[in-house]
């Protein structure tokens, strides 16, 4: 399944970048180098990859500045952060970034194949769906449709809007929310949860769609019509 799928790499350590690109090539994966935020957003607007992978560590704020100009951009691929620290502080700058997930310095060739692996391969039974009204998410395309009219969705929103038609009607609190769909339990201030409802709330209300997920003052939230 790897084979010849496009991956753009934003690496400006060219020793790291070569290595990362070794590995990923071995795989079977095709890769792209930028070694920096800018060319990096010319390659993926050119290349439309199946994934992005982008260094913290690129100077100034610039990973930082990156990810949403490729949200912007139109860019729904998994986009994954190479980071130094595994603090909560730099989990919710990396998901409040929209990017999907990060992998931990030192640099490690199993975790980080892994890591693709678990975003760029399908385990989902054939002919899966959830539906909620008119809203449909396909498990297996990962396409969300409502209104037959297709809505492209990044992996985490993908994942929170599959987590919330899992449990329809049923109120949802921002602890279970964030542990289910960004893995971790964290009771303090973030408003991670907050910015994803947000762009799931513009993209399926685009077409003048009624509001399905709806807040739950001092709770969290639901799906309900």
């Amino acid at each position: 399944m790897a084979e010849n799928t496009p991956i753009v790499l934003v690496e400006n350590d060219a020793t790291l970048a070569e290595r990362m690109s070794f590995d990923l090539s071995k795989a079977g994966y095709q890769v792209s180098i930028a070694d920096n935020a800018k060319i990096g957003l010319e390659q993926v607007k050119k290349l439309r990859p199946a994934l992005v992978a982008v260094d913290r560590a690129l100077p100034g704020d610039s990973a930082l500045t990156l990810v949403p100009q490729l949200r912007e951009s139109g860019c729904v691929a998994p986009i994954l952060l190479l980071m130094s620290h595994d603090s909560i502080a730099d989990r919710i700058v990396c998901f409040e970034s929209g990017a999907d997930d990060y992998f931990l310095k030192p640099y490690q060739a199993s975790n980080f194949l892994r890591a693709v692996g678990l975003y760029l391969n399908s385990n989902v039974p054939l002919g899966e769906q959830l539906r909620f009204g008119d809203l449909i998410l396909d498990l297996v395309s990962h396409r969300v449709i409502r209104n037959e009219h297709a809505i492209d969705l990044t992996v985490k929103e993908f994942e929170l809007l599959r987590y919330l038609m899992s449990y329809p009607e049923i109120e949802l609190t921002r602890e279970q929310i964030l542990e289910n769909v960004w893995g971790y339990d964290f009771l303090g201030e973030s408003n991670v949860i907050e910015v994803y409802v947000r762009y799931l709330r513009l993209k399926l209300e685009k077409d003048g769609g009624k509001r399905l997920i709806q807040t739950v003052r001092g709770v969290g939230y639901v799906l309900r019509d």
